[in-house]
């Protein structure tokens, strides 16, 4: 439906930050992953959180924003500052319209 899998959300960073990865396999229905315009975030309902990738005065957004190939894996990073997501929780990660819902923490 949105073109992409593979999705994986990993603890990073001593859990600092939470990254979420996917590749793409039809660019065309994934650009909207990759949309600067597209606030993504990732909710945690067990921590009662909603994590924003930050964005960083001399690199930007912490996320890929080019146009999508087919078969590339794309990232961004959400900070997950005071470690409020843990390893085990079952996340929801929105990027627009997308939705990725019970992503496992890895």
């Amino acid at each position: 439906m949105w073109g992409v899998d593979s999705l994986s959300v990993k603890w990073t960073e001593s859990g600092a930050v939470i990254r979420f990865t996917y590749q793409v396999v039809d660019p065309n229905k994934a650009k909207q992953l990759n949309d600067k315009k597209a606030e993504p975030s990732l909710i945690d309902p067990r921590a009662g959180v909603k994590l924003v990738v930050p964005s960083l005065e001399k690199v930007g957004q912490l996320r890929q924003s080019g146009t999508p190939e087919a078969g590339k894996s794309y990232w961004m990073a959400f900070s997950n500052k005071g470690g409020l997501v843990k390893r085990g929780d079952r996340v929801t990660v929105v990027i627009g319209r997308f939705r990725a819902e019970g992503l496992v923490v890895d």
